[in-house]
C-alpha cells in the first residue's frame, strides 16, 4: 500500500475495465514520472471526452453530435439494422467493410448475475425501430458467450413474432486456430455455420 495520492492513483485505474492491481500500478507509476505536459494533456482529453460524448439518438453509438456519422449517411441501407452490444462492437464490423446498414447498440448485454435484464438495455429503443415497415432484416450480432446467446435468445423471441427476418453472425473456428484448442460450443458453431465449398 502507498499512501496519499499515489494509492488513490492507483485504485482509480484498478477500477478500469481489464486492468488489474499490477497493471494500475505500472500506469500509476508511468503518469508520475511523465513530464507535466503530458499529464496534462490526458487530463484534458479525459474532461472533453466526457463533455462532448453523448450516446447517438437513433442506434446508442457514441458521438458527439446528435446522430453519430453512420447515421447521418445516406448510403447506408437503412432496411438493414445490426444488433450489438457495445458501441465498440460497430467499429469491430466497420473494418471489415462488409456491412452497409446501420446499427442499434444495446448498451450490453443480458446478465441476471450482474442485475442486467432486458429493462436495462436499449431493447425498447430497438422495439420502436422496428416499427418501422422499411425493415427487412435484423442481424444479431451479439458476443458468442453466455450473456450474448442469452440476449440474442431474448431479441429473437421478441421480433420473429414481427414478420421481420432474423439472422445471427455465424461463429465457429478463428482462422490459425487449432481444433485441439478449440472448445465444444465453438466447435460445435463451426460445424453448425459450415458451407459447401464450391
Amino acid at each position: 500500500m502507498y499512501e496519499g495520492a499515489i494509492q488513490d492513483l492507483i485504485d482509480e485505474l484498478g477500477r478500469l475495465p481489464g486492468i488489474g492491481p499490477k497493471s494500475a500500478q505500472r500506469i500509476a507509476f508511468h503518469i508520475i514520472q511523465s513530464e507535466r505536459v503530458d499529464v496534462t494533456r490526458l487530463v484534458d482529453v479525459l474532461r472533453t471526452v466526457k463533455e462532448r460524448v453523448k450516446f447517438c439518438t437513433e442506434c446508442g453509438n457514441i458521438s458527439e453530435e446528435e446522430l453519430c456519422r453512420i447515421c447521418r449517411d445516406h448510403r447506408r441501407d437503412p432496411t438493414l439494422i445490426c444488433v450489438v452490444e457495445e458501441s465498440k462492437d460497430v467499429m469491430s464490423i466497420e473494418k471489415t467493410r462488409e456491412f452497409r446498414g446501420k446499427y442499434h447498440v444495446l448498451g450490453g448485454a443480458i446478465s441476471p448475475i450482474d442485475g442486467v435484464g432486458p429493462e436495462q438495455l436499449r431493447i425498447r429503443e430497438l422495439m420502436v425501430r422496428l416499427a418501422n415497415p422499411d425493415i427487412a432484416e435484423i442481424i444479431i450480432a451479439t458476443d458468442p458467450n453466455l450473456e450474448g446467446e442469452a440476449t440474442a435468445s431474448y431479441l429473437i423471441r421478441q421480433i420473429r413474432p414481427m414478420g421481420i427476418k432474423v439472422s445471427r453472425l455465424a461463429s465457429g473456428l478463428p482462422v490459425g486456430g487449432d481444433l485441439e484448442y478449440a472448445d465444444e460450443v465453438t466447435l460445435g458453431r463451426a460445424f453448425e455455420g459450415r458451407r459447401t465449398v464450391e
